[in-house]
């Protein structure tokens, strides 16, 4: 079973930056679409930022563009979180995930099968 395995997280003054790694744990992530979603206290999990298999595209909650950014390095087997210009309302638990390829980043929680076990992020003002 492939298990996602997060790391980056940490505290960080509002207007910091963290950068969030997601490597693959027993095998290959390169022909998976990936996802980054969030979960702080007391709300729903949320979806955050998306990527296709090949890097290609990229989606992003409506709220996070701009601040965020999403990547992958195949070489390295790792996907990334840039999070810039960080609030207080960043802070959450950063989970990784990984779902089928395709041409489109998915959004959808639903879509993904195969979770880490979350980084925690807190942003502090």
């Amino acid at each position: 079973q492939v298990q996602p395995v997060e790391s980056g997280g940490g505290l960080v003054q509002a207007g910091g930056s963290l950068r969030l790694s997601c490597r693959a744990s027993g095998r290959t992530f390169s022909s998976d679409n990936m996802g980054w979603f969030r979960q702080a206290p007391g709300k729903e999990r949320e979806f955050v930022a998306a990527i296709t298999w090949n890097g290609a595209h990229t989606a992003y909650a409506d709220i996070l563009k701009g601040r965020f950014t999403i990547s992958r390095n195949k070489a390295e087997n790792t996907v990334y979180l840039q999070m810039n210009s960080l609030k207080p309302e960043d802070t959450a638990v950063y989970y990784c995930a990984t779902a089928d390829w395709g041409w489109n980043p998915k959004t959808h929680e639903q879509d993904y099968y195969f979770w880490g076990q979350g980084t925690q992020v807190t942003v502090s003002s």
